[in-house]
């Protein structure tokens, strides 16, 4: 959705000369090199817009039926109708886990963090990360560190490799998406933080990527990521944090617990289709392996 919203509000810009938008300065800030993000450039000429950037953890798997979830994390409340996920991108609505008070329930809340002091939403597509190493000082994160956190299920995650020559990948490109996951197969939860945001009272901006309600409540969550493990380095330097089951119950209720990378022997990975690229592809063929030619 956000590569629909964009992509025309580039053109635009370009064709009349005129600044950019506020959420095209954003996506290509994502895309500029840190040295350029750092004094506010916006990098190289815009190319067509994507959500993942190789520089975050921006795509995962959640195929899991409400049944699977319920035995795995003693959800209460009604069961939902969860259908299986094969690339959730930002922006998209996901299903978490946060404490309740008898016991932990499930919600579907949007991808990309919107600090309650937000102006205004679009802060959110820069939002779908947060460094462990350093949540609890940050101002977009540190209030939510503290009181409201959750848990994200998921059974897996990409990662994309930028060192492969272009003739390696099958079908072209410069970049091969790789999926990550524990080597049994089993589920596992990303630490995360969630909050709540009011838009404010009045029109919604004309470049406003959702459009909520003028006062009515956005929740959105992030995902903490850490240090890749030997596993995840060879094709990205950083990874999510998954917490282990023993780790959800003190997570939620605020303890202060290691966010390391995830043992690098319990986990596999493989190549898959470069269709992941794209937020519209989510179908089985995105979790299948390919053969780097």
């Amino acid at each position: 959705m956000v590569e629909r919203v964009l992509q025309p509000l580039w053109q635009a810009a370009k064709t009349r000369g005129s600044p950019e938008p506020q959420a095209v300065r954003h996506a290509n800030l994502l895309q500029a090199r840190p040295e350029q993000r750092s004094r506010g450039g916006a990098g190289p000429d815009f190319p067509p817009v994507r959500i993942f950037s190789p520089r975050m953890c921006g795509r995962f798997t959640q195929r899991l039926s409400w049944a699977e979830l319920h035995e795995l994390m003693d959800l209460i409340g009604a069961p939902l109708n969860l259908q299986p996920r094969y690339n959730v991108a930002p922006g998209q609505n996901v299903a978490i886990v946060r404490a309740a008070n008898a016991g932990r329930r499930l919600s579907m809340l949007r991808w990309g963090l919107i600090p309650a002091w937000a102006k205004d939403q679009s802060i959110g597509s820069r939002l779908i990360n947060a460094r462990s190493e350093t949540v609890a000082e940050k101002p977009a994160f540190r209030a939510a560190y503290r009181r409201r956190r959750c848990l994200v299920p998921a059974d897996g995650f990409y990662e994309w490799q930028r060192s492969l020559p272009r003739t390696a990948i099958r079908g072209g490109g410069t970049r091969q998406p790789w999926l990550f996951g524990v080597r049994d197969g089993s589920p596992f939860a990303f630490a995360g933080l969630w909050e709540r945001w009011t838009a404010p009272e009045g029109p919604a901006p004309a470049e406003s990527l959702f459009g909520p309600e003028p006062g009515g409540p956005v929740e959105t969550f992030t995902i903490l990521t850490t240090a890749a493990n030997a596993t995840v380095a060879t094709v990205h330097g950083r990874m999510p944090a998954i917490l282990p089951p023993d780790a959800w119950g003190p997570w939620l209720a605020g303890e202060d617990i290691p966010l390391g990378p995830y043992p690098a022997d319990e986990m596999h990975a493989h190549p898959v289709s470069t269709l992941v690229n794209r937020p519209a592809s989510d179908d089985p063929r995105c979790v299948e392996p390919v053969s780097l030619c």
